[in-house]
């Protein structure tokens, strides 16, 4: 699933697609993927778009009317924002017409991504935004120790966990607690020291901007708007990389499962 770095590559190459253009045709193949009104107009047919905004692994493309109406968007596991040239691409679910004769397509074969249609965007922070957490570019040190003290799950659950911090996936996490020298499976609340919660948001901002920078981590269905990979799959120190030696140490990386997923961390770099 697209996790922080991917979304942010999203918007910015979306942006530069559709900042500034009238949306003149749009074209709805399944209506089942929208939630609130399912129709041309609630997805900005005749609207010209103002920006494209993010938190965590959600999109919000807002229109410059007076309400700046919003349609929000979840790519969930498969789901890819594209230009589109030629014919209708397969499993792809909405397309928009601009004004310059560019095109864009909801592509999304596994359906477990949407859109959500708002006549505003302060509809769209009250009604669905206000449950993320802080984003995890953004979110204190102070504001994720207060998170991580209310759960005893381990730490990696806790930071997947997206009414915590919102933008983390399986990939970021191994990879943050690796950088941390954390184990992945220690007690969230068992973690006191302040340091070691400056450290995390240290660190946690280091490494996304760092992937934001490479274009993300494509390891199957993500690429950008424009059709161009990510590369910070070939920087991975930890995530998909059981039983290979530690970058650091060379000691062989242990995979277990911890909330649902394969995760990966060195034991004698991560006590």
């Amino acid at each position: 699933m697209p996790e922080l770095p991917e979304v942010e590559n999203v918007r910015q190459t979306l942006l530069q697609l559709i900042q500034g253009q009238q949306i003149r045709k749009v074209t709805i193949h399944r209506p089942d993927i929208i939630t609130g009104i399912a129709t041309p107009q609630s997805l900005l047919l005749g609207k010209t778009i103002a920006n494209v905004h993010r938190h965590g692994k959600q999109l919000a493309i807002l229109a410059n009317d007076s309400t700046q109406s919003t349609l929000n968007i979840h790519l969930g596991m498969t789901g890819r924002l594209m230009g589109l040239t030629g014919l209708r691409p397969k499993h792809c679910h909405i397309e928009w017409g601009l004004a310059n004769g560019d095109r864009l397509g909801f592509i999304d074969p596994r359906r477990f991504g949407g859109l959500w249609t708002f006549s505003g965007y302060q509809d769209l922070l009250q009604s669905r935004w206000s449950k993320l957490g802080d984003d995890a570019l953004l979110i204190t040190s102070t504001a994720l120790s207060k998170r991580l003290a209310r759960t005893t799950r381990s730490l990696k659950a806790a930071l997947l966990d997206q009414n915590l911090v919102a933008g983390l996936g399986n990939i970021y996490v191994d990879e943050l607690c690796f950088n941390c020298k954390i184990r992945p499976d220690r007690i969230a609340c068992e973690v006191a020291e302040i340091k070691t919660f400056q450290k995390l948001v240290r660190e946690m901002r280091k490494l996304l901007k760092q992937a934001i920078k490479q274009g993300g981590s494509t390891l199957r269905d993500y690429v950008m708007v424009n059709g161009h990979s990510g590369q910070f799959q070939n920087l991975h120190k930890v995530y998909g990389r059981t039983g290979k030696p530690c970058v650091t140490c060379s000691s062989p990386l242990q995979g277990i499962l911890l909330a649902g997923r394969t995760t990966v961390f060195c034991p004698s770099c991560q006590q």
